[in-house]
């Protein structure tokens, strides 16, 4: 499903930053020849949206991208541009199911068996029986785990937090768990959980004997030469160079009033989100990962079949969503299908990465937290990207 986020208060984090701004709504567009219809839609997503919002886009012979409004509130309007890190936020979540799937190709791990088998103890206790929950429905947020916004309980779990504002995953999972009980029988539905994927890192690092960052980066990010894509360690709320600020951010008629919220206390701490949402990349890398995960250029076909084979549901809200693979979802466009995942990052970034078979891709972005459903939406922009602008 595209998950979008409460919109809970985070009080502490926001009242420590100082720098704030505000511009017109609207802003320069920069446009590439050809995607007229495509800029159209995407510059009407920005004036909703961030201060900025870009999409790259092309299929196996090349690539374009086009960008809208100004990558900083900072001095003269400059567009986004494809090379400039900003945090992924739940695409992290693909990065996180390719190392499965590349385990189950290495025998280490089977979609069908019970997470209990992995982490005996961990998945037990206030309604949770890990032997009754499989790792493909941890994979596919079909386990019935609950959803929790991490910072509704991890700032307040007596000794989690370190003074540098880090936490250890296992003890992150362990209070989640305990405090909030199932939302479905196992298997019942899909019901979206980034404390799901938080136990998936943690099946991660008891097979590899690595932290999940260090098996995503040698395994995905290194393997493929994503230049622009880091997992950053605990207590790292740092963006490598260049990098896009992130803003959150109010309406007041045609003023947008940003807040910089790049690297504010909690909502930008790594190890919150981990497995569910640490990862730094850009938009050309982000493509690039998508494309091996479909093109099969990270696991065998036979595991990229498992991936494929979806749970559906009704999605009111966008009749396009067909349903959820393993780490991925099915979008059903004018032009066919693609297989898509969003993220939100609460530092200010919102992004989504589309590709299809044949080997057309987009990956999208604004530097703000944006989780409404005004049009055009991301879907829509990414839609023109794929089916319209070729």
């Amino acid at each position: 499903m595209i998950k979008r986020l409460g919109r809970r208060p985070v009080a502490a984090a926001l009242a420590a930053l100082a720098a704030a701004g505000s511009v017109l709504a609207g802003g320069t567009a920069h446009a590439a020849d050809g995607h007229a219809d495509t800029q159209a839609l995407l510059n009407g997503y920005q004036s909703h949206a961030g201060p900025g919002a870009a999409v790259y886009a092309g299929n196996r012979t090349g690539s374009w991208h086009l960008s809208a409004g100004t990558a900083s509130i900072i001095g003269p309007a400059r567009p986004i541009r494809p090379d400039e890190h900003f945090r992924v936020g739940s695409q992290t979540k693909t990065f996180t199911a390719a190392v499965v799937l590349q385990l189950v190709d290495e025998g280490k791990v089977a979609l069908d068996e019970p997470i209990e088998r992995y982490l005996p103890g961990l998945v037990q206790g206030n309604g949770y029986d890990g032997n009754r929950i499989t790792v493909r429905q941890l994979l596919q947020h079909t386990g019935g785990v609950a959803n929790p916004n991490v910072l509704t309980y991890a700032q307040n779990a007596a000794g989690l937090l370190k003074p540098d504002g880090s936490v250890e995953l296992r003890p992150l999972v362990e209070v989640g768990l305990r405090t909030f009980p199932p939302v479905a029988e196992p298997g019942a539905k899909v019901e979206y959980s980034n404390l799901g994927y938080m136990i998936n890192g943690l099946l991660i690092e008891k097979l590899t004997g690595v932290s999940i960052g260090e098996a995503i980066t040698s395994r995905i990010i290194n393997r493929l030469g994503l230049t622009r894509t880091t997992f950053p360690g605990p207590g790292d709320r740092s963006l490598p160079a260049p990098y896009l600020s992130g803003y959150r951010g109010v309406r007041a008629g045609p003023f947008f009033f940003w807040t910089e919220t790049t690297s504010a206390p909690l909502i930008s701490e790594p190890s919150l989100g981990s497995p569910a949402g640490a990862v730094i990349s850009s938009l050309a890398d982000l493509s690039k990962f998508y494309r091996a995960v479909v093109d099969g250029g990270l696991f065998s076909a036979a595991t990229g079949a498992e991936m494929r084979r979806i749970a559906t549901m009704p999605n009111p809200s966008d009749p396009r969503w067909l349903g959820v693979g393993l780490g991925v979802q099915l979008l059903s466009l004018s032009c066919g299908n693609a297989w898509f995942h969003n993220g939100i990052a609460t530092s200010g970034y919102t992004s989504l990465t589309a590709v299809t078979e044949d080997g057309r891709h987009a990956s999208l972005m604004t530097n703000a937290w944006e989780a409404t459903s005004i049009k055009p939406t991301p879907v829509d922009v990414i839609e023109s990207a794929l089916c319209g602008s070729r």
